[in-house]
């Protein structure tokens, strides 16, 4: 994706999670000139479990090799990986909940997980590579998009729900400036307001920091009234957008009502959508 030549792949392989759409899928696919998309959802889990498994294939320390923090790999290294796999039978170690406090461990876990998945999307081709995330998985997004654009993610996608603050998240990320992202809380009153904050240099010294590019930024959208949404009111430039019909299943919005303003759905009815729900291309 070149973007002074305004060029766009054909295909732009989708971002199924927890490692779905894994890096040896991406990677296949932007070795033949599209995009290959990694899924960023639940990555530190599975990256985890890899370790606890003896990284078969040596292909986390691999990618590690070239992370430009050796004191934060030999740190989670030593937490996760277990020389030959665990037993059969052994459960996994689990990871931390997410929490809106993150604990450092967590964090770097998240920054590790996400480089190590677009790198080796990336090796051995010089194609871009893009990572897909929710917009309604809130709290690993910051850590997890620096350590894609770590690796050099030439593109972020992002659904469900309306990524209104990622645009401007990466515009500082890439300028290495602490970045904020608002929270959607659970009953929260109007006029509350709660926000996350990141700060890329608590995590890589002056002296380690590589040239980051801001990626390309791709809102996935149902309705042209997100869409437009989004490009007048993110915080940052939107460069375009993957629009869904509703046959795509995922995280689709529910039919637009077409009843009574005071009609209740019926929860148990299967969900039946009609012209209104159709996104207006033009």
């Amino acid at each position: 994706m070149d973007r002074s030549r305004n060029k766009l792949p054909t295909i732009i392989q989708g971002g199924m999670g927890v490692a779905v759409s894994s890096w040896k899928l991406a990677n296949a696919v932007s070795r033949l000139g599209q995009l290959g998309v990694v899924s960023g959802t639940a990555i530190d889990t599975v990256f985890a479990r890899r370790l606890q498994l003896g990284d078969p294939g040596d292909h986390i320390r691999r990618a590690l090799d070239s992370f430009p923090v050796p004191d934060m790999v030999r740190r989670v290294w030593d937490t996760w990986f277990v020389p030959g796999g665990k037993e059969a039978g052994t459960p996994f170690k689990l990871v931390s909940r997410s929490t809106a406090d993150m604990k450092r461990a967590w964090t770097e876990l998240l920054i590790v997980s996400n480089f190590t998945e677009v790198f080796l999307a990336k090796e051995g081709h010089d194609n871009p590579v893009g990572i897909n995330y929710l917009e309604k998985v809130q709290l690993p997004t910051m850590p997890s998009v620096f350590g894609a654009m770590l690796a050099g993610v030439g593109c972020v996608l992002m659904g469900a729900g309306i990524p209104l603050t990622i645009p401007g998240v990466l515009d500082g990320l890439a300028q290495w400036t602490p970045v904020e992202l608002n929270l959607r809380v659970e009953g929260m009153n109007a006029g509350d307001a709660y926000a996350l904050r990141f700060d890329p240099n608590e995590y890589v010294p002056a002296g380690n920091r590589p040239e980051m590019a801001r990626p390309i930024f791709l809102g996935i959208v149902s309705s042209d009234v997100i869409a437009k949404t989004l490009a007048r009111k993110a915080n940052g430039h939107v460069d375009g957008f993957v629009v869904e019909n509703h046959t795509a299943g995922g995280h689709n919005a529910p039919p637009r009502r077409v009843g009574k303003r005071d009609q209740q759905p019926d929860v148990n009815a299967q969900a039946v959508y009609g012209d209104k729900d159709k996104p207006d291309l033009e």
